[in-house]
């Protein structure tokens, strides 16, 4: 959103000094102009976009620009997804990425480790998984972070891309829930680690109410009938249970209103099998 042109370019230098092959960067500026990155020698592109499509969109248009000019299959074989104030902090991670995804022809997403540069602790929001108490435990996980993670290009051919109408919140684990049900398998590795300052997600305006709607969309887009209300039961519950304040309260009740009333894009539910999978993975499709 051109408000971290420091950290922005901080973040593309650690991806050039990553072992091994290069990597190819696209930077997508949403709503802005992005002057001075463009390095083609560098293997360094921009794409300007004339307004801001939100965090699934904007990636969604990254995706695009790696997309063979037929519109069919990509010229690369895994995509990182970065944010724009993060930091690669070692030079293997790339390396890594290559052999974790060569190892394993069934992963199709790796959620990188988040920790803050400052005291190098990892939130337990930014484990996903519900045992978040030790976040140097790899592990299989059932959903990953959107702004330090690596997707194989296959997922996106087979199951499409992020739902772009989310704008921010939930896209990762609609993603992932459609990649597991296509028999995908997601890994978090502690040793892939994204250097970003730890905050709150309740900063951003829209948090309360986007939060709320993208939980009711995601259900109705990908769960089973009878898990629907129950997922977004359990969701109220947890809700109420942390006491927000009133205006954070009112909020998520207009964006719970608007998850029922506004169209969510296609349904796809998954198949049962794939509801007792995330069960055995640790995180039931309820909660």
């Amino acid at each position: 959103m051109g408000n971290r042109p420091d950290e922005l370019k901080a973040l593309i230098d650690s991806v050039a000094r990553q072992d091994g092959a290069p990597v190819e960067v696209v930077v997508v500026g949403q709503g802005v102009r992005l002057t001075g990155l463009a390095d083609p020698a560098a293997g360094v592109r921009t794409v300007e976009l004339p307004e801001n499509l939100g965090i699934p969109g904007g990636r969604n248009v990254g995706i695009e620009a790696f997309r063979t000019a037929g519109g069919h299959g990509f010229d690369v074989d895994v995509l990182l997804f970065l944010d724009d104030d993060g930091l690669l902090e070692r030079t293997d991670t790339a390396e890594l990425c290559r052999q974790a995804f060569a190892e394993d022809p069934e992963l199709g997403i790796v959620s990188f480790r988040i920790a803050d540069p400052e005291t190098g602790e990892t939130q337990r929001r930014h484990v996903p998984r519900l045992r978040a108490s030790d976040p140097m435990r790899s592990s299989r996980v059932t959903t990953f972070l959107g702004g330090a993670n690596a997707v194989r290009t296959k997922v996106f051919e087979q199951v499409g891309d992020l739902p772009g109408q989310f704008f921010y919140a939930h896209e990762e684990t609609d993603l992932a829930w459609r990649a597991l049900d296509a028999g995908w398998l997601i890994d978090y590795r502690a040793d892939m680690v994204l250097l970003h300052p730890a905050t709150a997600p309740s900063r951003h305006a829209v948090y309360h109410r986007m939060v709320a709607r993208n939980r009711v969309w995601l259900a109705r887009r990908n769960l089973p009938a009878p898990l629907v209300p129950v997922y977004v039961g359990v969701w109220l519950l947890l809700t109420l249970l942390r006491k927000p304040s009133g205006p954070a309260l009112k909020a998520w009740f207009g964006g719970f209103k608007e998850g029922w009333t506004t169209s969510c894009g296609p349904r796809r539910p998954m198949k049962w099998r794939t509801v007792w999978r995330l069960t055995r993975l640790g995180r039931p499709p309820v909660i």
